[in-house]
């Protein structure tokens, strides 16, 4: 598998797994994270283009394509997966700051970064996106509505975009990683003990690892997916076309 794949919150957890894997696949790969010193150390260890910056602003995401295209190339692959899982517990006991910086991240971010790449999938007529979604956003989640509306808005955008795009040549899939214990869902567990109490149980019976993601996302690279644009697809799912909007997976509260 050839191309250049840019992918976000690519230093640790799913992030680094799907950068992982689509080095292996053969693809010239771009990670992005926040924090230098990480970027720096994933780069060095993957052997990957390691870039530094905040998605959700938009000089620094035209800034960060601009510097991918000119090291690697145009982007084929373009992988959205950094994320916050904004503030734990009721409205009222939110920061209403940092409820709405969870939605800059998570749906801000990814759009920023289509509207740039597009540019050029575009004139290409070719290229595919892949924001990492949840099974979060197919649910009411009480207590975690920040991340279940960012996530719920980053759904319809990505139905939204494939229309769009698709007569242009470009797929867009939404991805369900599966619950996956990464440094987000640690955070929601310590702050959730009593408004998210089923969390923990929940992870402890239905999680999975980061590779599981990232094969699936190989596996979209590679257009085996093609028969479900605009669709939520799980890790392990099997890749069959079904409707727009519908979702094969409800998460939700046990009990």
């Amino acid at each position: 598998m050839t191309g250049v794949a840019l992918v976000t919150g690519g230093t640790r957890g799913i992030g680094r797994a799907i950068a992982a894997a689509l080095v292996a696949e053969g693809m010239r790969v771009a990670v992005v994270a926040r924090s230098r010193d990480l970027v720096e150390k994933t780069a060095g260890e993957l052997g990957c283009l390691g870039l530094a910056g905040d998605v959700s602003h938009p000089e620094t995401a035209r800034e960060l394509c601009r510097q991918v295209e000119q090291a690697l190339g145009p982007v084929d692959l373009l992988v959205n997966n950094a994320g916050l899982g904004g503030p734990v517990g009721p409205l009222w006991d939110n920061d209403p700051e940092d409820w709405w910086r969870c939605l800059e991240v998570n749906l801000r971010g990814p759009m920023l970064l289509c509207h740039e790449v597009l540019k050029s999938m575009l004139a290409r007529r070719q290229g595919r996106i892949i924001n990492v979604a949840s099974g979060a956003g197919a649910a009411a989640i009480p207590n975690l509505m920040a991340y279940v509306v960012s996530k719920s808005a980053l759904l319809r955008f990505t139905e939204g975009l494939a229309m769009e795009a698709g007569a242009h040549g470009i797929r867009v899939f939404a991805l369900h990683p599966g619950t996956v214990r990464t440094e987000m869902t640690e955070r929601i567990l310590l702050e959730g003990k009593q408004s998210l109490a089923w969390f923990g149980p929940y992870m402890q019976q239905e999680e999975v690892l980061p590779e599981a993601a990232a094969r699936m996302v190989v596996r979209l690279a590679r257009g085996e997916g093609d028969a479900c644009v605009g669709q939520l697809i799980s890790f392990n799912e099997e890749l069959t076309g079904r409707p727009p909007g519908t979702y094969v997976l409800r998460l939700q509260a046990p009990g």
